[in-house]
This record gives structure tokens, C-alpha cells and sequence, in this order.
């Protein structure tokens, strides 16, 4: 069959923004058949492949595509399986226009291959008919702990188990995922996705152990010394939300895009018999301009609200959030305040309160216009503010994603790990290794919050020095 040279990648069909942005359901409805054949036909079949180099997991793209040219679709998902423990999610949640399709040729004079949209569809076929589980491999006798079931911590467990390893995550929530089930919202990542793949693991012979907190429960000490373990991963995310420090985020209505989503997305706080119920607002502003600011306020869209707004210091051309996710959430009515900055979050006060300042709840938000100045120390240029611009927002909800850091727990309980200013654990960038023997690290627990393919690739870096540091044992 002849190359398919339309520049433009096959489209994909997807709610409506009317219909979608009052439902949960998920928006992209991926490839049909037909499409995704005909837009495997638009690869070249590079030889010196540079969409591989673009991959964190090192997936040999090229080899898959040309699986799908053939419609061996689970011959294709076989050579994903290779590499990625979870095609399924990173299909639909990578930024595969800042990684693979960035190198892709096709993109030098058009658009460039839809390699996630073909990831997601092959491994979308195998889930729906492939019924067998993979078979599990013998052991070779060693065990292995992994903290935390994200996305780091799963890919890690995936690689270990596959060379025969016996491995036991330990979760704090009640149910494994990380941030695949806690932070991505159900019309990105539908929760169901993620239950198959951590199936796939368990098939591979990887024990997941739920509610354990590391630090509380069991010390990374006890797992290396009485439980036996003989190595451990530390995969614990950053789960721990960053603010301000401005007036008013103390006020009622004002939530961390962490404790925003997780209630909405792992606690079903949307729901009239939630036992957590989240409160209903009508007008809301969602503080930064990455994934989870957008997740943030299309989930305030989805539960109710009326209008609401993403407050963002920089420029369109600098908002961090993956394109697609920018244009939905613009589709479905999100709208943009660029160029602007929080300056105070504005309340007032029940009478019942007696005037107590902290408990008063969100009347609006005020904010400063900004410039972009000088780029910073990553080549960006740095919001200043534009004197006496200062303007009010009214909204009864204010939701902060600006970020998050590691929780400090694992490090406070564990001996001779070393972390850096951020609250990162230190390890060797070609290893994983922290400071303490026997100890790895990787995704955001060492980074901070990052992207569900970063840390995958450190799952599987730490997963593969693990592997030779007990065989050398």
C-alpha cells in the first residue's frame, strides 16, 4: 500500500462541547479502524527512527505503526508492551507533541503522525478482545517493595515482575493509581482503564497492598531490614499542594486543585449521596496554566458552575498545558485571563462567625495585569507587574494549581535519604539511586510534579539498576 501523504492527521471524533461539558463521560472517542490504518499509512518508517528518541520509555514506534499498516493490531500492542506497562493511559494523557510526534518528519511540513492516538487505539483493541491475562513469570527468588502505585511506581513494579521478581506496592489511598486515579479527571483518563492495566500487573505477579502509609504504617527501614525486601523504589508522587501566600486563602471556597480533584475524581464528591459532598459554586477561578489547571476547571464546569475563568501570569504562547486540553477547555467555555495575576482572594464573614477573618467565605478575586519582561533561568519569559492595574473578579470559589511538592513524610522516617531545597530525594540521574543503599527513587517524588510518561521512564531507569544491583548481590 502506497504512503498516505495528506498532511494532516486523521481527525478524532469527540463529544460535543455542549453535550460533554456537563457529563463525566470521556471526550475523545479515539480511532475507529479505518482511521487508524489509514493514518499509520501517513508514517514514513523512518530508519534512523527520531520519534523513538522523543519516547521516555523508548517504545519502537515505527515497529508498532507498521503492525497497524498490517491490521495486526495485537501484534502491534505486543511491541508497546515491550516498553510501556500502561499503553492504555499514556495513549490518552501523554504530551506526545512535545515528545515523540515533536521528532516525527511528518511534522516538518504538516502534521506529524498521530502516535498517541494510534497507542491509545491499539491498546483500546487489546482490552477489548484479548480476554487472556499475561502469564506470570517464575521467580527468581527476589523480592522487591515499591512505594507508591502511580505511574512511576507501576512502571517500576511492571519491568521487575517481568524478570521474575517478587514485588509488593504499597499504597496510602484505598486504591491503586496515584495520580491516574486521583488527578486526571474521568473524561481524560476513564477510571476503568486504569483498573485494566493494574490488572495486567497483578496477572505479572505484583502484590498491591492498599491504605499502607510509608512513614506511619512501615518504615522504608522495616521494609529493608524484618519484612526482607532487598530493594526499594520510592514512587510517592508530589502530592503536596503549593499556595500563594496571598490574602485570603484561608477564606471558605478556596481549595487546592489536589484536594479539588481527588475529592471529585476518588471520592465521587459530585454525587447527591457523596459522604464528602464538594460545595456547589456558581462562578470559580482556577489560579495557573498547566494539565491540572485545565483538569481543575473543566471538573468546576462539569459540577455546576456557571462561568469560570483560568487565571494564568504569562502569555498564551507560554501556558504550559498540553494544546488539546487548552482547547477543549476553550471549546467547552473556559475562559482565559491571561497576563494576569492573583493579588488577593476577597470575602466576608457569616454573622455567626463574629467576625473571625477565617471563616468567611469567597466573594471575588483580585488581580493585577501583567507584562512579560526578561526570560527567566528556563528561557521563559518573566511576568512584571503593570502598576495600578489592579481589577476584581467576582467568583465564590478559588481552586490553586500552581503546583505541588513531595511529601516530606518518607524522607523525615527514612535513615541516610538525602532530599534537595525543593524536597526532592537526590539520585543518580543514569540510575535512580538515592543516598541510601539498596534505596531508588524517580518521577515525581524526585522531581516534582511532572508528566505520567517522565515518571514511567524513571520507574523503568530505577527498575532496570534495581535488577542489576541484586544480581551483582
Amino acid at each position: 500500500m502506497a504512503a498516505n501523504m495528506n498532511p494532516k492527521k486523521n481527525p478524532m471524533l469527540s463529544q460535543p462541547p455542549e453535550v460533554r461539558a456537563r457529563n463525566f463521560n470521556e471526550v475523545a472517542l479515539g480511532y475507529t479502524k479505518d482511521a487508524a490504518i489509514d493514518e499509520a499509512m501517513r508514517c514514513l518508517a523512518c530508519k534512523h527512527m527520531p520519534c523513538v528518541s522523543g519516547c521516555p520509555v523508548n517504545i519502537h514506534i515505527p515497529d508498532f505503526i507498521a503492525k497497524i499498516k498490517e491490521c495486526d493490531f495485537e501484534g502491534a500492542y505486543q511491541i508497546i508492551a515491550q516498553s510501556s506497562s500502561l499503553p492504555a493511559v499514556c495513549g490518552r494523557v501523554c504530551p506526545q507533541e512535545n515528545q515523540c510526534e515533536k521528532h516525527c518528519v511528518r511534522g516538518i511540513k504538516g502534521e506529524p503522525v498521530g502516535i498517541g492516538r494510534l497507542e491509545r487505539f491499539v491498546a483500546d483493541w487489546h482490552n477489548t478482545y484479548v480476554q487472556e491475562p499475561p502469564k506470570c513469570p517464575v521467580s527468581n527468588g527476589h523480592k522487591v517493595a515499591v512505594i507508591g502505585a502511580g505511574p512511576a511506581g507501576l512502571a517500576c513494579a511492571g519491568d521487575l515482575a517481568k524478570k521474575g521478581y517478587q514485588v509488593t506496592i504499597f499504597e496510602a489511598l484505598h486504591m491503586p493509581g496515584g495520580v491516574l486515579v486521583y488527578g486526571i479527571p474521568e473524561f481524560r483518563l476513564p477510571k476503568s482503564i486504569v483498573e485494566k492495566e493494574v490488572d495486567t500487573l497483578r496477572a505479572l505477579g505484583v502484590k498491591i497492598e492498599t491504605n499502607v502509609v510509608i512513614g506511619k504504617t512501615i518504615t522504608t527501614d522495616e521494609l529493608l531490614g524484618e519484612m526482607g525486601f532487598e530493594a526499594v523504589f520510592i514512587g510517592s508522587g508530589a502530592g503536596l499542594p503549593r499556595f500563594m501566600g496571598i490574602p485570603g486563602e484561608s477564606l471558605k471556597g478556596v481549595y487546592s486543585a489536589n484536594e479539588y480533584l481527588t475529592r471529585s475524581n476518588l471520592m465521587k464528591a459530585y454525587r447527591e449521596d457523596s459522604s464528602t459532598p464538594i460545595m456547589k459554586s456558581r462562578r470559580v477561578a482556577v489560579v495557573g496554566g498547566g494539565n491540572v489547571a485545565m483538569d481543575a476547571a473543566r471538573t468546576a464546569l462539569r459540577l455546576g458552575a456557571e462561568k469560570v475563568y483560568i487565571v494564568y501570569r504569562r502569555s498564551m504562547e507560554e501556558l504550559p498545558a498540553r494544546r488539546e486540553e487548552v482547547e477543549h477547555a476553550i471549546e467547552e467555555g473556559v475562559e482565559l485571563l491571561l497576563l494576569t495575576n492573583p493579588a488577593e482572594i476577597l470575602g466576608y464573614n457569616n454573622p455567626e462567625d463574629k467576625g473571625d477573618p477565617q471563616n468567611g467565605f469567597v466573594t471575588g478575586i483580585r488581580c493585577t495585569k501583567m507584562e512579560l519582561g526578561e526570560p527567566d533561568e528556563r528561557g521563559r519569559r518573566s511576568p512584571v507587574e503593570i502598576p495600578d492595574s489592579f481589577f476584581t473578579v467576582e467568583v465564590d470559589a478559588v481552586i490553586m494549581a500552581i503546583g505541588t511538592s513531595p511529601n516530606p513524610l518518607i524522607k523525615k522516617t527514612t535513615t541516610g535519604l538525602e532530599v534537595n531545597a525543593r524536597g526532592g530525594i537526590i539520585v543518580q540521574e543514569e540510575t535512580g539511586a538515592t543516598t541510601m543503599e539498596g534505596v531508588y527513587a524517580g518521577g515525581d517524588a524526585v522531581t516534582g510534579a511532572a508528566t505520567v510518561i517522565l515518571a514511567m521512564g524513571a520507574g523503568k531507569t530505577a527498575a532496570s539498576a534495581i535488577d542489576i544491583y541484586l544480581q551483582g548481590k
